[in-house]
C-alpha cells in the first residue's frame, strides 16, 4: 500500500476553505500553476473533482463539503502537535478566548481571572458566554475555547476535563426571614415557599427527591432559569432559594445562608475543552490560571 502524501491535507484544507485555486495559492505561497497541479493530485487521490466550474467561479462538490470540517480539524490538530511547546511572550501576546460558564461562575470567579490576565497578559481578551445547555458542538467547532460545568453522560467522550472544585447545594433567604431565627429542620424548611431553578422549566429536582424520602413535599412558588435570578428573588421576598455554595458566594453577600437539613449529593465543577487545544501553550496557561483561581477562592 502506497503511503499517502500528508502534505496534500494542507493543500486540501486551503482549497476547501478558500473555494478558489488562486486564493488557495496565495494562502500557501504557491503559484497558480503549482496550485492547479496540486488540485489535480487531490482529485486523483480522492477520486472526486472537489471544485467544479459554475459560471465564472467554482463550487464545492458534496464530497468536498463533507470533507471540509474534518480536514480543517486534522490540519489544526497536526499543527498543534508540531508547534513548539514554549509559551510565547505573554506580555506581548494579543489573543481572544471565549469561555462558556454556568450562571454565577463569572460573578464569583471572573474578576479574579481578569485581574490575573491583566497582570500577566494584558493583550488577552476574554468573552464570557452563558451556558444554556450541555451541548458540546461549540467546543468541537471552535466557537467556544473553554467551558465549565458538571461532567455527565451528555459530555462528549472525546473532550478533555479537569476538576476545579467540589460544591454542594445550600439554602438562602433574605435577612429577617423566619428561618433566620429558628433551628432549621426538614419540616420547617419544606413548609416554606420555594424557588426552583431549572434551565428547562422543570418544577421538581433533587431537593424534591430528598424530601420525598422523608415523607415531605415543598411548595414551589416559582421556577426560574438561573441561580442569580433565584437569589435576586429570594433577596426581595420571603421565598427560599437553593443554590450551589461556592458557585454563588459573591451573589449571596448580605443574605442568610444555611446547610440543607437533609442529605444531598455533592458535585464536581470541571473545566472542559476540545483535545485540539490540549497542547496549545496559551490555552494551557489559561487553564492553569482558572485552576489556580478556583482553588484559591
Amino acid at each position: 500500500m502506497t503511503t499517502p502524501d500528508f502534505n496534500l491535507l494542507i493543500t486540501l484544507d486551503a482549497v476547501l476553505a478558500e473555494g478558489s485555486v488562486v486564493k488557495a495559492a496565495q494562502r500557501l505561497g504557491l503559484s497558480p500553476s503549482a496550485m492547479s497541479r496540486a488540485l489535480a493530485r487531490l482529485r486523483e487521490t480522492t477520486g472526486d473533482p472537489l471544485l467544479v466550474r459554475a459560471g465564472r467561479g467554482l463550487v464545492p462538490t458534496p464530497r468536498a463539503i463533507e470533507l471540509r470540517e474534518r480536514v480543517s480539524l486534522l490540519v489544526q490538530e497536526t499543527t498543534s502537535v508540531l508547534r513548539p511547546a514554549e509559551t510565547p511572550d505573554l506580555s506581548r501576546l494579543e489573543r481572544s478566548f471565549t469561555l462558556r460558564t454556568s450562571e454565577g461562575f463569572v460573578e464569583n470567579f471572573g474578576a479574579a481571572l481578569l485581574a490575573r490576565i491583566n497582570t500577566e497578559a494584558p493583550g488577552v481578551r476574554i468573552c464570557f458566554l452563558q451556558k444554556p445547555n450541555k451541548e458540546s458542538s461549540a467546543l468541537r467547532d471552535g466557537s467556544v475555547d473553554l467551558e465549565t460545568g458538571v461532567i455527565d453522560e451528555t459530555t462528549g467522550p472525546e473532550l478533555r476535563t479537569r476538576a476545579l472544585f467540589r460544591d454542594r447545594f445550600i439554602g438562602v433567604v433574605t435577612n429577617g426571614h423566619t428561618l433566620c431565627n429558628e433551628k432549621i429542620t426538614a419540616e420547617n424548611y419544606a413548609a416554606g415557599n420555594h424557588i426552583h431553578v431549572s434551565r428547562r422549566g422543570f418544577a421538581k429536582g433533587q431537593i424534591d427527591d430528598a424530601l420525598e424520602l422523608l415523607g415531605l413535599k415543598r411548595n414551589v412558588a416559582t421556577v426560574v432559569g438561573g441561580f442569580a435570578t433565584a437569589i435576586a428573588l429570594a433577596r426581595a421576598s420571603k421565598l427560599i432559594a437553593n443554590v450551589p455554595e461556592r458557585h454563588t458566594g459573591n451573589l449571596r453577600a448580605g443574605m442568610y445562608t444555611f446547610p440543607l437539613p437533609f442529605a444531598t449529593q455533592e458535585f464536581t465543577v470541571s473545566m472542559i475543552w476540545h483535545p485540539r487545544m490540549d497542547a496549545d501553550p496559551v490555552h494551557r496557561w489559561l487553564r492553569g490560571l482558572l485552576l489556580d483561581i478556583c482553588a484559591a477562592e
